[in-house]
């Protein structure tokens, strides 16, 4: 059972507020919890904390940051089954998803534990003339300074594993600003970093609404601002000053199934319903497009509809549901709303395309239009397109006619067109016979195009928060 109310952390420590925010079972829409909410003073002071704590965090030794994200990852183990229950009340993750991704949080603070005693620098060979005898230069990664962090509400761990994880590792104080509608996964990552000996003002968690979180943004004291989320992440860019910049900013990502691959089709079918349906279509690398070679288009489409047609709908709670329910019943209502648009400018529905509420059928179309929302735009929903092509150069043109570029996947049997669509695709990852929606955490993850800048994956988050300082050393004469 969740708590009754959740405190905001400021400074490391936990904090009341008369201001509470409802949180929502995201199924049944009653109230779930209820979350402190900071006062207009607080992020100015957490941000000030930040800024003290920066010295501090810069001294705390490795293997001091290393023993409290171990810590964290064993109190993440305890905690599994309360993680895993917030997960599916807050954000409706089917509960089975909800457990997976507490094994990524866990996974995550491993890796950035192992990470915190070898962020190394190198040795430059400077004797390049006779002038340079005698120098030698030497580097070595020194901490940013004060970051910030704004993460949505699809993965309320593990997105905030990605970022709070690094900066522990890297020596780096923050403040965090989780999604309002899914705080609770975030909270409890406080709650534990509470009890480790942390350098006072290293962290500040504050469940801010997006109108009070502009100093997180513009604050020229900040060195880092990573934002995962929609495309406003280009205004905040653009407003952040001088400092570091990393964007996620979600996708469209599609799927090329080679004409080889019809031997294989119950695999690969099972594989893209997990990555159009899996939490509802609500991931960044969710399968929204699926490009199949003529020969094996049909059989491939008879069988992807009876897979979906399959998938159990409902209550998140309930270990046999794969589908829950989307954020809220806006985002339903905006993608039915996209649906519907595809089918009346000639797109067909081969299966669901129905809503109740915030839950919204497991929906495949063919025929859908390529200037439609629903090709062009991210569905961020329980929605895939299905479209033939007869040349591998029309499907390599297919996947690139977007406007997005996160990742994309393709099922080859062949080495040649693995290795064209890792060197043609517009992509920032290119994932060969499985769907774009895998990842792993220690992988470099982002994109280009709409779909951001920078890199995330616990060494690339790592090298973004820290910086490069130079030596350069004579030899005596």
């Amino acid at each position: 059972m969740l708590n009754k109310t959740y405190p905001y952390y400021l400074a490391n420590r936990p904090q009341t507020s008369k201001t509470m925010l409802d949180v929502r079972d995201k199924y049944s829409g009653k109230l779930a919890t209820r979350v402190a909410v900071p006062d207009v003073k607080a992020t100015g002071k957490a941000i000030a904390a930040a800024v003290k704590a920066a010295r501090p965090m810069r001294e705390f030794k490795p293997w001091a940051r290393q023993a409290v994200l171990q810590h964290c990852v064993a109190r993440f183990s305890e905690r599994r089954d309360e993680l895993a229950e917030a997960l599916c009340i807050e954000a409706g993750k089917p509960i089975r998803d909800a457990a997976g991704e507490v094994t990524r949080l866990i996974e995550t603070f491993r890796i950035a534990a192992e990470e915190a005693v070898r962020i190394n620098g190198e040795t430059i060979n400077l004797e390049l003339a006779s002038r340079l005898d005698g120098y030698h230069g030497y580097t070595r990664r020194v901490p940013l300074g004060p970051v910030s962090f704004i993460t949505p509400f699809n993965f309320p761990l593990n997105l905030v594993a990605h970022k709070v994880a690094p900066a522990i590792a890297a020596g780096c104080p923050f403040v965090l600003k989780p999604a309002e509608k899914t705080p609770i996964g975030a909270l409890i990552i406080g709650e534990v970093l509470a009890e480790t000996d942390l350098p006072k003002g290293a962290f500040s968690i504050l469940t801010l609404d997006g109108a009070h979180a502009t100093p997180l943004v513009e604050d020229e004291r900040f060195k880092l601002l990573s934002f995962t989320g929609g495309q406003i992440g280009w205004d905040l860019k653009a407003r952040a000053g001088r400092k570091k910049v990393v964007l996620e900013l979600g996708g469209n990502a599609a799927c090329i199934v080679d004409a080889d691959q019809g031997p294989k089709l119950d695999k690969v079918v099972e594989r893209l319903v997990f990555g159009a349906f899996y939490q509802s279509g609500q991931s960044c690398i969710g399968v929204q497009r699926i490009y199949a070679h003529a020969d094996i288009y049909d059989a491939l489409k008879r069988k992807l509809v009876a897979a979906t047609r399959k998938l159990k709908a409902g209550d998140p709670k309930d270990k046999n549901v794969f589908l829950g329910p989307m954020i809220d019943e806006a985002a339903a209502e905006r993608l039915h709303g996209w649906i519907l648009e595809a089918k009346k400018a000639g797109g067909k529905v081969l299966c669901g395309g129905k809503r109740n509420g915030n839950m919204l059928d497991a929906t495949l179309m063919e025929g859908v239009p390529k200037d439609a929302k629903a090709s062009r735009q991210e569905a961020f929903g329980p929605f895939a397109l299905l479209a033939p092509y007869r040349k591998f150069d029309e499907a390599i043109a297919m996947v690139n006619d977007s406007d997005y570029g996160l990742q994309a996947g393709i099922f080859t049997d062949s080495l040649d067109h693995a290795m064209r669509a890792w060197n043609e695709l517009e992509q920032g990852g290119v994932v060969v016979n499985d769907i774009p929606s895998f990842r792993v955490d220690n992988m470099p993850y982002g994109g280009i195009k709409l779909s951001g800048l920078g890199r995330e994956g616990i060494r690339y988050a790592i090298e973004d928060m820290t910086e490069l300082r130079l030596m350069v050393m004579r030899e005596s004469a």
